[in-house]
């Protein structure tokens, strides 16, 4: 039998290699001559994104005038604005997303919008209840074996292709040929256009600094590993160039771009530590130049494929540490987040958010990351309200949410209360709204009514005081000023340090913590006043296991300086690493001398002042220590 089958292989081939070339040369047609068969009243797919047929879409647009009732469907416009002419009454226009081709025509009512999740696209199809007429697709010449593929535009192609009653494909040879689940057989098509053109390209938005600020601080939420995507817009794309120094990072994206091509230069992106297609770029669509097509053309690295299957939320969650980026445009005080209009306008869509944001939500070790603006574009309404605008989308609820960044820092909400909450987002709106946020926040009961008595409104976070240290005791250390949000987390550390430590000004000696001397603890204005936390482990998703305060006098050469670190963490050079970088930073701005009190019994605490490369005088009044570090005379550490 095996040698029946190596026998009849090569006629069985050769066969099945003139049957399909036959089936194509029968079906080839010029572009007017294949559309013939669209009549009034059908509804037309139309390839769209970089992978529109343009040859197809410009025949079609000069056939209107003899059809009626028409109606185009696609996910996005990105060339040249199609169907959408005032005056053009012959079709309509209807889209799953929105872009500035069709923005003014959708708002005008010239054109449909139809909001839905990116992965429900091809369900529509499917199941009948968007049936299409006619698909015109663009796919690359068939290869040996009568396969074409459908490039860089599989998306919701090929459930379109799929279940049309008539499909028309333009063959361009310039089309590239990705792999994965990105094939159609000729004997499934039934015209085909034989056309050569270039593709549509898109390049990347310009990155001004806010856009570069964001993504800095969206770096620091990506880990070494994690598999990523991004959404769209200039912020997005920063957010990926900020990770060009990461290690091991995959792609499982819907939209692939040239921002990711750039990441694979630098060698940030080998998708060698993804839990699923390990090695292997996973999208659906590209977005880009030719230089992206041309990276994409067969190239084992990438795999394409329908957008049901990359946006299928529990297919993202079984990549470890997924991190998915999306643009917002709004966000409320509660951590509402609009992302698809500005009040009743439609300027976007829903796209992929929610399909990622749930995948991130389910991955092991996964984030999700809404980024914008801190303001709108002229600066004259701050982006982070106490309500959305209305007649504004709530794209991902305030029970979704993760992680919001703006050009000022990052507000983790999850597991946050609408208080929390409140504080944290505030703490990253433009300085010039925080007051009246503030305000707003306690008029809808998210504030207390003397929140604004502690509240440093004005002071800007110094994110260049964030440090982790690997100590080899201890473990990683992220160490960063405190903020608003850290109320309850610093009461937590103080009523976890036993009765005996005798840390003089913080008010370990009392019984209870009272709440106005944990506020004035975590609410600074970063310049007169400053408390660092320690936290155990990544970034500051841990336990607080340290914390040191220090108050300038009036002159601003002498600080008082108070620390505590957790019994279970001392003599670990917790301590050490903690006052170093504060005094290290209080010597570079003027400051003279750091003073600290320990009471006797507490001596070994003098260990970590000698060690931190500072002259230090010492003296002892009613059992009290008086801890001086001269900032401005450095000298030899000694090593114990």
């Amino acid at each position: 039998m095996a040698s029946d089958l190596i026998t009849a292989s090569p006629r069985s081939v050769s066969h099945i290699n003139r049957e399909w070339r036959s089936l194509y040369e029968g079906a080839k047609k010029d572009a007017s001559g294949a559309l013939a068969v669209i009549r009034s009243g059908h509804r037309v797919f139309m390839g769209s994104g970089c992978g529109e047929p343009q040859c197809l879409a410009q025949t079609l647009e000069a056939k209107l005038p003899r059809l009626s009732d028409l109606e185009v469907l696609h996910i996005l416009t990105v060339g040249k604005p199609r169907f959408t002419d005032a005056g053009l009454d012959q079709c309509r226009l209807k889209s799953f997303f929105v872009a500035s081709a069709n923005r003014e025509a959708v708002a005008g009512g010239r054109a449909d919008y139809t909001p839905i999740n990116m992965v429900d696209i091809p369900g529509l199809f499917r199941s009948g209840a968007m049936p299409i007429d006619v698909a015109l697709i663009q796919v690359s010449p068939p290869d040996d074996h009568g396969f074409c593929s459908y490039g860089i535009a599989v998306d919701i192609t090929k459930a379109a292709a799929q279940t049309a009653r008539y499909v028309i494909a333009q063959v361009n040879p310039m089309m590239p040929r990705s792999l994965g689940d990105s094939f159609i057989h000729v004997s499934h098509i039934d015209a085909f256009v034989e056309h050569e053109e270039p593709l549509l390209e898109v390049r990347l938005p310009i990155m001004n600094q806010i856009a570069l600020d964001i993504g800095r601080h969206v770096a620091g939420l990506v880990e070494d590993g994690s598999t990523i995507r991004a959404g769209v817009g200039s912020i997005s794309v920063a957010s990926l160039y900020a990770l060009e120094n990461k290690k091991d990072l995959g792609v499982h994206t819907d939209m692939l771009t040239d921002a990711y091509l750039h990441l694979v230069k630098k060698g940030a992106i080998t998708n060698a530590r993804k839990t699923l297609h390990p090695g292997k770029i996973v999208a659906s669509f590209c977005l880009g130049t030719r230089e992206l097509y041309d990276f994409v053309d067969n190239n084992p690295m990438v795999a394409l494929y329908p957008v049901d299957y990359t946006n299928d939320f529990a297919v993202i969650g079984e990549n470890d540490r997924m991190v998915t980026i999306n643009s917002a445009l709004e966000v409320d005080l509660s951590g509402q987040v609009c992302a698809d209009s500005l009040g009743y306008e439609i300027y976007s869509g829903v796209g992929g958010t929610i399909d990622f944001v749930r995948g991130a939500k389910g991955s092991r070790g996964g984030k999700a990351i809404m980024v914008m603006p801190s303001t709108t574009f002229d600066s004259s309404r701050s982006r982070i309200v106490p309500a959305l605008m209305e007649g504004a989308g709530v794209v991902t609820t305030r029970g979704g949410v993760e992680y919001v960044v703006t050009e000022y820092g990052v507000a983790a909400l999850q597991g946050k209360s609408l208080k929390e909450r409140a504080l944290a987002l505030i703490s990253i709106a433009h300085p010039d709204f925080r007051d009246e946020l503030m305000e707003a926040a306690g008029k809808i009961n998210y504030l207390d009514k003397d929140a604004k008595r502690w509240a440093g409104t004005s002071a800007i976070y110094p994110h260049e005081c964030e440090h982790s240290h690997d100590l080899p005791r201890v473990g990683k250390v992220f160490f960063r000023p405190s903020k608003p949000i850290d109320e309850r987390a610093v009461k937590e550390f103080f009523y976890s340090l036993p009765r005996t430590e005798a840390y003089l000004r913080f008010p370990t000696l009392l019984k209870a913590y009272p709440l106005y001397d944990v506020k004035a603890i975590v609410n600074t204005d970063y310049h007169r006043e400053m408390c660092v936390l320690g936290f155990a482990g990544e970034k500051d998703t841990g336990r607080i296991i340290s914390l040191a305060h220090y108050h300038l006098d009036e002159d601003a050469v002498t600080a008082e300086l108070d620390f505590a670190v957790h019994p279970d963490f001392g003599r670990g050079g917790v301590a050490t690493a903690m006052i170093r970088h504060m005094a290290q930073r209080g010597a570079a701005r003027g400051i003279k001398t750091l003073i600290s009190y320990v009471s006797v019994g507490n001596e070994p605490a003098f260990g970590v002042f000698e060690k931190l490369g500072f002259a230090v005088d010492r003296a002892l009044s009613g059992g009290v220590y008086e801890i001086r570090v001269r900032l401005d005379q450095p000298v030899a550490v000694r090593t114990l």
